[in-house]
């Protein structure tokens, strides 16, 4: 149990740090070492800031009467913090940086596949350019297929 919720915590964490290199890998135009830097820069406050809110509540669990809550939150607590401070802050970055652009490496067929998603929708249109003067045919709301 303590494992199967610091792994759902810890993925979390992983996936706001990869995300943002990514951002900024594809920003500063494949240069690996200013992703990781930039990334890093932005979210590291978040990430440590939220590890600590969690370490509190864990850490909180302390005072309660079960034994068994006490050491869950022993555990939790623990595992938090080296998780976000040793792990997310420093091992995740150094291996990185030192895998360099394999960090980003994507099969060329997969690739084609899979849709091209984005949260910010001028990400989405820069990466897909139209041709001048045609029209995008309409979809059917809810069918994913055209008219």
């Amino acid at each position: 149990m303590l494992f199967a919720i610091l792994f759902g915590l810890s993925m979390d964490y992983q996936v706001f740090l990869v995300s943002r290199m990514h951002e900024e890998y594809i920003k500063s135009g494949g240069n690996n070492r200013v992703a990781v830097r930039n990334g890093l820069a932005a979210t590291g406050k978040t990430i440590t800031a939220a590890a600590l809110i969690m370490i509190l509540v864990f850490a909180s669990f302390i005072l309660g009467g079960e034994r068994v809550i006490k050491e869950f939150g022993i555990g939790l607590a623990a595992g938090i913090a080296v998780d976000a401070v040793l792990i997310r802050m420093a091992i995740v970055p150094s291996l990185m940086m030192m895998f360099g652009k394999a960090n980003w490496w994507f099969p060329t067929w997969l690739d084609r596949i899979l849709p091209k998603l984005s949260v910010d929708a001028d990400d989405l249109a820069a990466q897909t350019p139209q041709e001048p003067g045609a029209e995008p045919e309409p979809e059917l709301a809810g069918t994913g297929s055209s008219r």
